[in-house]
């Protein structure tokens, strides 16, 4: 078994697997301008680990933020640190959420699920008709809230006053979840139109260099056509 060649990286010293290694002349112009900010002398075909890029990379993400927005969140450089680390951004909210609720904040949640059905309101309707029927048809000793039913109108009070507040807390935790989903949403857009810019930046450099290597190839070329053309006519 052959070992692996191993070569310097220009900018930690370290010597490092060829498979670790990225030419400088291959990266992005504006990853590339973040080195030379650093190390302006480094040679177009130094080696630079991967390492090193992810780096600078997530700078240059920085950067295009602070550009654009003035300001970074915690948000933006969550994304910066994971195009740094090739880490996926997409979560998945829901089951995060469902897993962090407590017995009260999932009885609540059942309990306004069901408030808000057909099944509440055509068991309730059937509750007050069979009341009214009952205190309307039992002989009068016999009728627990006759008309105008004083007892029924405590009894609709008090489940109002209890079913509001918990219909408000299972709303509030719909909005949390809406603002997790929102926030992942956000970040994993983010990150993709950063790695979209980032590879038009990236293809657009290369393509500058192939052509400018073609150039050189002709140009040789010519010289080559030139010299023996001047040979044969001596």
């Amino acid at each position: 078994m052959t070992r692996k060649e191993r070569l310097r990286c220009a900018i930690s010293g370290r010597e490092l697997p060829r498979d670790e290694l990225v030419p400088l002349d291959t990266v992005s112009s504006g990853i590339e301008a973040e080195i030379r900010t650093d190390y302006p002398q480094l040679d177009p075909a130094a080696l630079i680990s991967r390492a090193a890029l992810a780096r600078y990379r997530a700078r240059h993400v920085e950067s295009l933020l602070k550009a654009e927005k003035g300001e970074l969140s915690d948000l933006d450089r969550q994304v910066a640190v994971s195009m740094a680390t090739h880490e996926t951004m997409a979560e998945n909210t829901a089951a995060e959420f469902e897993g962090s609720r407590t017995f009260g904040e999932r009885l609540a949640d059942r309990f306004a699920s069901f408030g808000g059905s057909w099944s509440f309101i055509l068991l309730f309707l059937a509750a007050l008709l069979l009341w009214a029927a009952v205190n309307a048809t039992l002989p009068e000793p016999t009728r627990f809230d006759p008309y105008p039913f004083i007892l029924l109108n405590l009894v609709l009070s008090c489940l109002a006053a209890l079913q509001a507040p918990v219909i408000m807390m299972s709303q509030k935790r719909q909005e949390a979840k809406d603002r997790l989903r929102s926030q992942n949403d956000y970040r994993v857009n983010l990150k993709a139109e950063l790695e979209i810019r980032h590879l038009h930046e990236k293809i657009d450099h290369l393509i500058s260099r192939q052509w400018q290597r073609l150039a050189e190839i002709q140009q040789l070329q010519i010289e080559i056509m030139q010299d023996m053309a001047r040979s044969r006519g001596g």
